[in-house]
């Protein structure tokens, strides 16, 4: 049986699709169609604020793109290198707040050690860093979506802490989408017996 999963692939870099080899073992052909796609934005801005880690309480981030965002940032040689002798030692004496076992892997790629990471949403992590947090304290800097919910901001507003979001990416349809959907289907009407 053939199994369509709207999804992005997993990174190819580690190793085949979790959802791919598990409908495997039930012998269920599986093919992914990516839905989504994203647009960084403001990294200027975004790199700006990192360069002054001293305006700044800490991070936060609740979406793996967020840090995307930022490696695309140290892409840049001259970045790479400011991020590399001070700034990101200046970053690791603060905290860096994150969402889920995917986020955190990705702030230690980028050197910097993650809390709250089993945290499991934005509302238990917002909890986590009012409890760490004084009110009135140095912003902490939330590069995000643009369709961030406001749980995380709203209940840090409500309890003083300052928080300063930078949209970093937008979400859009994925360009191939329609043609994907049409080209699976057509396969799928090429590859059935049909009975008179």
């Amino acid at each position: 049986m053939k199994v369509l999963l709207l999804k992005d692939p997993k990174d190819k870099d580690s190793g085949p699709d979790p959802y791919i080899k598990e409908l495997g073992l039930y012998s269920l052909e599986a093919t992914l169609i990516p839905v989504l796609s994203f647009e960084f934005t403001s990294l200027d801005s975004l790199f700006e604020k990192l360069s002054h880690p001293e305006c700044y309480g800490g991070l936060v981030f609740t979406s793996p793109r967020a840090l995307e965002a930022i490696k695309i940032c140290l892409k840049e040689k001259s970045k790479k290198e400011a991020w590399s002798k001070s700034l990101k030692q200046m970053w690791n004496i603060k905290p860096t707040y994150v969402v889920g076992k995917a986020t955190a892997s990705l702030v230690e790629e980028i050197g910097l050690v993650p809390q709250g990471e089993k945290a499991g949403n934005a509302e238990k992590l917002a909890e986590y860093i009012c409890s760490r947090e004084k009110p009135n304290s140095s912003a902490l800097l939330f590069p995000c979506g643009a369709l961030k919910r406001e749980v995380l901001p709203t209940v840090l507003r409500e309890k003083g802490i300052p928080l300063e979001s930078l949209t970093v990416y937008q979400t859009a349809q994925h360009p191939d989408l329609q043609e994907s959907l049409s080209s699976y289907f057509s396969q799928q009407v090429l590859d059935t017996d049909v009975v008179w």
